[in-house]
C-alpha cells in the first residue's frame, strides 16, 4: 500500500476495556487503524510496532499515570497527536499533559467526533479548564494540588503522601473519590 493511501491509525489508551472497544469501533467506521493498550507497558509496545499517527491516552491507568504515557509516545514518535483524556481531571494535570506534547485535553465521557475534532485543532486548547473567573472551592483547590504532586512524583502514592504530609491511606482514600466540583 502505499503511503498516501496508508490509514491513519489511533491508539487508545484506557483501562476501561469498554469505552476503549466502544472508541475503537467508532474510530473503525470512520476509517482509522486503531490499537488498543490498557498500560503504558503495551501502549509503548503497540507504538514501537506501528507508529500510530494519534493517540487517546487516558489519565488513570494500572501502574502508572497516562502522563508517562504521553512522555514515552513523545520519545517514539514526536510527530504524534496526543489527546489526554479522563474522568478525573484538574488543571494541574492538564497543564502537566500539554508540556509534555498532548495537543488536548478531554474530559469523560467524550464520543469519536470530540477525540477527532481535539487532535486536529493546531493548538493546544485550555480554555475549557481554566474559565476566566471561575473562582475553585478549597477542596477543588486541595484536590488539584494533590494531583499536581502525585503527577511531579509519577503516581508514586507513597513519596507523594510523605510530600503532602498525609499517611498513604489517607491518600488513597482521596484519590478513590471523584474531584470535588469547583
Amino acid at each position: 500500500m502505499s503511503p498516501s493511501l496508508r490509514k491513519s491509525t489511533i491508539l487508545i489508551v484506557d483501562d476501561d476495556e469498554v469505552f476503549a472497544d466502544v472508541l475503537a469501533r467508532a474510530f473503525d467506521r470512520r476509517g482509522y487503524a486503531t490499537l488498543v493498550a490498557a498500560d503504558l507497558d503495551s501502549a509503548v509496545d503497540s507504538a514501537r510496532r506501528s507508529a500510530p499517527d494519534y493517540a487517546v491516552v487516558d489519565l488513570k491507568l494500572p501502574g502508572g499515570s497516562g502522563l508517562q504515557v504521553i512522555k514515552r509516545l513523545r520519545e517514539i514518535g514526536p510527530h504524534m497527536r496526543i489527546v489526554m483524556l479522563t474522568g478525573f481531571g484538574s488543571i494541574a494535570t492538564t497543564v502537566d499533559a500539554i508540556k509534555l506534547g498532548a495537543v488536548h485535553y478531554l474530559s469523560k465521557p467524550a464520543n469519536a467526533d470530540e477525540v477527532l475534532a481535539a487532535l486536529h485543532r493546531d493548538a493546544p486548547q485550555l480554555a475549557q479548564a481554566i474559565q476566566p473567573g471561575d473562582v475553585p472551592s478549597m477542596h477543588r483547590v486541595e484536590w488539584e494540588h494533590i494531583q499536581r504532586v502525585l503527577a511531579e512524583n509519577e503516581g508514586n502514592i507513597s513519596l507523594s503522601a510523605r510530600l503532602l504530609g498525609m499517611h498513604r491511606r489517607t491518600l488513597q482514600r482521596k484519590l478513590g473519590k471523584r474531584p470535588v466540583r469547583r
